[in-house]
């Protein structure tokens, strides 16, 4: 698979993942849209790029915005790659945490990626090829303690992707699912605490992580060789990973479902 003359478009693109993710198509020959809030930031990562760019500022809650952004994309190259990758962490004990919280990050990391995606997906079927990416995290397929919030909504990003994936089996489409560990970003200095507020400091974990290049490079490595789940951590986090990994075998189970008319019996019998 080459990447050359395809355009990819990254939510969350000013720093960390989706920022090495930009780099990482760009020097593969794709041109890039960058999405998220702070449109100087993207402009500085747009400036770093080896390929053509485009940047696209919109919050992921704002559905006019976002819609336009849509249209916009779609009008420049059209969309071959879309990495839904906007999202912010959590740190605070369940029993402390506001409810609030738990709505902020729902809605930014699972319903607004979902959004994001919806708006696309008929352009993305009319042209029958393309890939679509969840950026989830290890914490969507293992339950991990102080990020209740967080797991939630990136348990539901997996799900949403792989019901998305069987749907869009017999299309030419491909869905990618990618759960990071500890890369070496923000997400923890810009992590909520129980009340809302950023949480202001990282991890040792997190600091010792892994690069946000490599992370990406191993990414769109995995996407390059259709790899539908992608796994990017080490150690005990990798090994977490690895033991809840959804076997290849239960993904084409599903598929041949939809392959041998699922949908259309279940519509039928609307």
């Amino acid at each position: 698979m080459s990447f050359e003359g395809k355009t990819a478009w990254i939510t969350g693109a000013s720093s960390g993942i989706g920022a090495a993710l930009a780099r990482e198509w760009a020097s593969r020959g794709a041109n890039i849209i960058l999405s998220g809030r702070d449109e100087a930031r993207l402009a500085d990562v747009a400036g770093t790029l080896q390929h053509e760019s485009l940047v696209l500022p919109f919050d992921v809650r704002d559905d006019m915005a976002m819609q336009a952004a849509t249209e916009q994309a779609i009008a420049w190259k059209g969309v071959d790659i879309f990495v839904a990758n906007a999202g912010v962490s959590q740190r605070s004990a369940a029993v402390d945490t506001d409810m609030s919280v738990y709505r902020e990050i729902i809605d930014i990391d699972l319903t607004a990626q979902i959004a994001a995606t919806q708006a696309l997906l008929p352009h993305v079927t009319a042209r029958g090829s393309g890939h679509l990416l969840f950026i989830s995290s290890i914490a969507g397929k293992v339950g991990v303690p102080m990020r209740t919030a967080y797991c939630a909504a990136k348990f539901g990003l997996v799900g949403y992707a792989d019901a998305l994936r069987a749907e869009l089996s017999q299309l030419g489409i491909s869905v990618h699912v990618v759960c990071p560990g500890s890369v070496a970003t923000d997400v923890s200095r810009n992590a909520l605490t129980a009340d809302g507020s950023k949480r202001g400091r990282s991890d040792k974990v997190i600091d010792n992580g892994i690069d946000p290049a490599e992370a990406a490079s191993r990414i769109v490595s995995a996407v390059e060789a259709n790899q539908r789940e992608i796994i990017v951590a080490e150690g005990m986090e990798e090994a977490m990973g690895e033991l809840r990994r959804t076997p290849d075998q239960l993904l084409d189970q599903v598929a041949g479902m939809v392959a041998a008319g699922y949908m259309e019996k279940m519509k039928a019998e609307e």
